[in-house]
């Protein structure tokens, strides 16, 4: 009994001492979504792209389309020469933004691209973890970035104390 808790304790403090990196899916134009008169540049502007981040396109399935173009054809809002086009079937399109580069999508049905319907987005690496912070004392940074350090053994020590009370505390009760 002991042991298998002292497992499932192990695998809990490992499971919060994981750093978990998650894409972020941006639904494009919040609330107002894929629509015409929407200023995406304004929505974009304030927003970090990621490597492995989505773009998630909600618009009128038969009115609209998600188009990759080149800059210049972004510009002009031409998509006769399509890079790729992300329409499926609808109205529900993503984009996985799997290479650091900018991408230029337009709509190029109904009118939509001159409505104001294009964005522009420049897809960046993943910024490295902050590092930690320097400390003073050597001894203390030595134990603080050591693997059995605070975040580790307060967990284990509380862990193990439950186990231990409930062995000999609550078990010979029963």
């Amino acid at each position: 009994m002991a042991r298998i808790a002292l497992l499932m304790a192990a695998v809990v403090v490992i499971a919060f001492l994981a750093v978990e990196v998650a894409a972020t899916k941006w639904t494009v134009g919040g609330n107002k979504f894929w629509n015409p008169d929407v200023n995406y540049t304004v929505w974009a502007q304030d927003k970090h792209f990621y490597l492995d981040d989505w773009l998630y396109f909600v618009y009128e399935r038969n009115q609209y389309n998600v188009i990759e173009v080149n800059e210049t054809d972004y510009i002009s809002c031409n998509s006769n020469n399509p890079i790729a086009n992300w329409t499926t079937c609808c109205g529900r399109d993503v984009v996985h933004l799997n290479e650091t580069r900018h991408y230029y999508l337009i709509s190029g049905n109904s009118g939509g691209c001159y409505r104001g319907m294009k964005l522009a987005v420049l897809v960046e690496k993943t910024p490295p973890s902050p590092a930690p912070a320097p400390t003073k004392n050597k001894a203390r940074r030595a134990f603080a970035v050591s693997w059995l350090g605070p975040q580790f053994v307060i967990p284990v020590a509380v862990f193990a104390t439950i186990v231990l009370m409930w062995d000999n505390v609550v078990l010979p009760f029963w």
